[in-house]
């Protein structure tokens, strides 16, 4: 009995005990299908390796969730809006997944051969370069954030249920409880979170390496409906499945504990183990017991469906159809996504060149225009006075201005949700509290995306990236008063070595504005943007107009023998630091440079000019000045660092001080500033 998959829900409401105990026998029969795709999988993988643990003891809950006839799913376009969501959260289980998505027609089987290879779209853990997954996980409980991300986006239309796979090794994770928190909070009773409680994790396959509290009453307490159900066999895990898909919404998520062991459903213990290289032997008698066992299961299948009542056994001969139906495929690729923001430009804010502002006032206004179309979404983390993110928003929709208190991590992988899902997504906090796991994570599933979108056999189309901005408040010497862990000094040198990051630091309320238009065409991908936090003065006209890449300059004459490079509100002490010098007879140009321009920082390099670095935070400017030269050869130039790294170049934190103070202290006001230039060009 050759069994293919389903493809949709195998039934559209509760059924029958008779009906049930032919199902579980159908997924009996399913379950080792998967185990032998995992099996094979793991023989010609490109170490020859599995994560045999934990994609063992997750193949039940995964088989009955996408064979059980609970979630809806569209396998020719997976990113049509509308149908369920799911996310491996313990990314340890990709085995068992692929073998899953290859059966449904996600792809060819031919892609479980040569897994973990640098040729192979199949990985370690799974993202969306391959084809059917929505974002990257590993094994640090950040699927679960996502998930529910996917959860909030389906209490609205078109509605959906959202589903998650984590581990009881990934509840140790902090992640975790922030979502759990805000899930029951936000009442997201169309989320269901399958906790596969194997007991072992990585060192000790055989326990946790503390003791975990009971699981129930751990998610009951935080708001949760919970079910438990025995995940060494079908029925019990089914059952969950059937009440949480068909059962009423009481406004609550719902946990499915699943009760299982490492390993579990191999024949062989040395399966019993996070990771394992199988020897050919012991291959080939694993794969020999998991056959001779599926035609046991067939056997047994066969001999029920004969005792069953005819009505029941038409039922039964219904369902086995569409197992055994051959399934659609997935389309070559999925449709582009059209990501710009439709605004009426004419209802942005004006901007008085002869005023001061503070960011969130300019966001604000702007966001009350852009939120007009549904597709933006904000989220904030306990600090949306200072971004002005989620007044705009909720001006608009309160429903998608959204908080989620003091959760970094969940708000970031909330917002990837969203950005997976077409949204132009905005999340915000202070520039240090910015989660590096979780942004990496998030980076590494964009790289994916895009691989997937240039590939000649990838699934995604144009338009598939991640619309994600990281609003960063208070950076540089912004935050003041509040203390060294509050200071944005280290953020932006830090988060310059994460990869597909735009990063922007902005110095005028005009350009804030440009640059939020410019967010707004779509596909501008990962964008950490810092803005200023108190208000400023207006430094560009009317007629500006953004690029990532481009630096500006504001002040200069043919004359000039010295050039200050800086960004964000160093730059109006730079403008204010050359009308000194030039009280002094000393020409000093001023270039803004917002994001990093290769090509002004290489003719800067050349130009035999002085060219002084001043900047409030541990030299993001000059470390890729430095970068670029070294890379493109180019000749040596006259450089002055001002900057907060220490005398010896090293990095350090802020201590608490008012802006004047600090702007003394780093000899980057503008007294001293244009000391040092002056003094510079005598030398």
């Amino acid at each position: 009995m050759t069994l293919r998959a389903p493809v949709s829900p195998l039934v559209s409401l509760p059924v029958s005990s008779e009906l049930r105990r032919g199902i579980v026998k159908l997924l009996e029969i399913k379950d080792s299908d998967i185990r032998i795709l995992t099996l094979e999988q793991c023989r010609d993988a490109a170490d020859k390796g599995l994560h045999s643990g934990g994609a063992f003891s997750a193949t039940i809950p995964l088989v009955a969730l996408f064979y059980g006839g609970f979630i809806d799913i569209d396998v020719e376009d997976p990113t049509r809006a509308g149908q369920d969501m799911f996310v491996l959260s313990k990314g340890h289980a990709v085995a068992a997944l692929a073998s899953i998505y290859a059966d449904l027609g996600y792809f060819d089987k031919s892609v479980l051969s040569n897994s973990r290879s640098w040729s192979s779209v199949l990985n370690g853990h799974p993202g969306p370069v391959l084809p059917g997954i929505q974002i990257a996980t590993g094994p640090m409980g950040q699927g679960l954030s996502v998930a529910q991300g996917f959860a909030l986006a389906g209490h609205t239309s078109p509605k959906f249920d959202s589903y998650a796979l984590t581990g009881d090794g990934e509840l140790q994770e902090g992640t975790i409880w922030e979502a759990v928190m805000f899930a029951a909070t936000k009442h997201l009773d169309n989320f269901c979170v399958l906790v596969d409680q194997n007991n072992g994790q990585l060192d000790i396959a055989s326990r946790t390496v503390f003791p975990m509290p009971c699981l129930e009453d751990v998610f009951a307490a935080f708001g949760w409906r919970v079910l438990s159900a025995d995940a060494t066999q079908y029925e019990g895990v089914y059952a969950a499945l059937e009440e949480f898909r068909y059962g009423p919404r009481n406004g609550k998520p719902t946990a499915i504990i699943c009760h299982g062991q490492k390993g579990f459903g191999a024949c062989s213990d040395f399966m019993n183990k996070h990771k394992v290289v199988i020897p050919d032997s012991l291959m080939e008698q694993e794969l020999d017991m998991q056959r001779l066992q599926r035609e046991a299961r067939v056997e047994d299948y066969e001999r029920l469906r004969e005792r069953l009542e005819s009505g029941s056994r038409a039922q039964l001969d219904s369902v086995s159809k569409r197992f055994l139906h051959s399934g659609t495929k997935l389309k070559s690729r999925v449709p582009a996504r059209n990501k710009a923001i439709r605004y009426d430009s004419a209802a942005l804010p004006k901007i008085d060149p002869k005023k001061e502002y503070a960011s969130s006032d300019i966001v604000t206004a702007a966001m009350k225009v852009f939120a007009r179309d549904r597709r933006i979404i904000s989220i904030d983390a306990d600090l949306a006075t200072t971004s002005g993110l989620e007044a705009g928003v909720a001006a608009v929709d309160q429903k998608r201005a959204l908080n989620v208190g003091v959760a970094e991590a969940n708000m970031m992988s909330m917002g990837e949700a969203f950005a997976a899902l077409g949204y132009n997504t905005w999340v915000s906090t202070f520039c240090p509290f910015f989660n590096w796991q979780v942004l990496r994570r998030i980076s590494v599933g964009h790289q994916e995306r895009l691989e997937a979108m240039e590939a000649p056999n990838g699934w995604l189309s144009e338009g598939h990236g991640l619309d994600l901005t990281f609003l960063a408040t208070g950076p540089d010497f912004e935050t003041r008063t509040n203390g060294a862990t509050h200071m944005g000094n280290d953020d932006i040198t830090i988060f310059d070595g994460s990869a597909h990051l735009n990063i922007i630091n902005v110095s005028c309320p005009r350009q804030l504005l440009a640059v939020m238009k410019w967010i707004t065409e779509g596909n501008r991908g990962l964008v950490y943007m810092r803005v200023m936090r108190t208000a400023s003065a207006v430094l560009y006209d009317e007629r500006f107009r953004f690029e990532f890449g481009k630096a500006y300059t504001l002040r200069e004459t043919p004359e000039d023998a010295a050039v200050i490079v800086t960004s964000g509100r160093a730059v109006h002490e730079a403008l204010a630091a050359a009308e000194q010098c030039a009280n002094a007879g000393v020409g000093v140009s001023v270039v803004d440079m917002p994001s990093i321009d290769e090509q002004m920082l290489t003719d800067l390099s050349e130009s035999g000019k002085l060219v002084v670095f001043a900047e409030q935070n541990n030299g993001f400017l000059w470390q890729n000045f430095a970068r670029i030269a070294t890379r493109k050869g180019a000749a040596s130039a006259r450089i002055i660092t001002v900057n907060t790294l220490t005398g010896e170049g090293k990095p350090q934190f802020i201590h608490s001080g008012l802006y004047e103070e600090l702007l003394e202290v780093f000899g980057l006001s503008p007294r001293k500033l244009a000391a040092t230039v002056i003094e510079g060009l005598a030398i």
